[in-house]
């Protein structure tokens, strides 16, 4: 009897071991996206982060005062978060486009792409706020308590928590409800309401484009600040190697003749 038990476990195993193991769907679906750009530094999840880096879900995402990050999820959607910016991906599944982030701080403008699947959602989340997109491009940013919202493209609701409360174009109270802001306005949220109380207003061309410039990766170009410090040093260096270029050519009394005055006799 053991020898037939061990002639059928043989091949048993072996039949086993031809099927190709599949991933689960829930694992497929942790995939959220991929790093694009990045400027120096950031980190994913407190590791050094690198263009290419797979992102997957919960991952966490921060950028320091001189970094910056471009990430594409698998939906086709853009994020670009400028310095001094952390980011978690709590959740993207691109097949029934469910998408949420949570920034703790910083500044971040997304490029969303069409929800069309029934129950789908983009969701950014602050400290004091939520914000939905069908489809849009737009700016938020949390600092200091306060969550800034710009849209360019489209529509954006925003919602504030707990504690926060906003005002419409109406002056009608919004909290605990959604607020409208169209495309060329922004809104502001923090937790204690001013006399008069919060409403939408068109974006000043100033602030759209200071929005656009503090998210912009530029392909691994430094920020502004960056490059400053690049020609400094530049310039700084230049400067040195001249001034050992003139202190060589003064050590071996390499200075300009004098002109030369024809038929002088050789002395001998």
């Amino acid at each position: 009897m053991k020898p037939l038990k061990q002639l059928l476990v043989g091949p048993l195993c072996v039949l086993l071991c031809s099927f190709p193991v599949q991933a689960s769907p829930q694992s497929a679906a942790q995939h959220a996206g991929q790093i694009n750009a990045l400027i120096p530094a950031a980190s994913r999840n407190a590791q050094p982060a690198k263009v290419q880096d797979q992102l997957q879900w919960n991952d966490l995402l921060k950028t320091t005062h001189s970094g910056r990050v471009r990430a594409g999820l698998d939906d086709g959607s853009m994020l670009s978060l400028g310095s001094d910016t952390e980011l978690r991906i709590v959740q993207h599944d691109s097949a029934s486009q469910q998408t949420s982030l949570e920034m703790n701080f910083g500044k971040m403008r997304s490029q969303v792409v069409k929800i069309a699947k029934p129950g789908g959602k983009f969701e950014v989340t602050t400290p004091n706020a939520v914000i939905g997109v069908i489809g849009t491009h737009f700016y938020v940013a949390f600092e200091h308590g306060k969550t800034t919202v710009i849209c360019y493209e489209g529509t954006v609701l925003v919602t504030p928590k707990a504690n926060a409360q906003a005002q419409n174009n109406s002056g009608q109270s919004s909290t605990g409800n959604s607020i409208t802001v169209a495309a060329g306005e922004m809104v502001e949220i923090v937790t204690h309401v001013p006399p008069g109380g919060f409403q939408t207003v068109s974006t000043p061309p100033a602030v759209k484009q200071n929005s656009q410039l503090a998210t912009d990766t530029n392909d691994n170009t430094p920020p502004v600040q960056a490059r400053s410090h690049v020609l400094r040093n530049l310039l700084i260096g230049s400067a040195v190697a001249v001034g050992l270029g003139v202190g060589l050519a003064v050590g071996t009394g390499n200075t300009t003749p004098k002109a030369a005055t024809h038929n002088t006799p050789i002395s001998r």
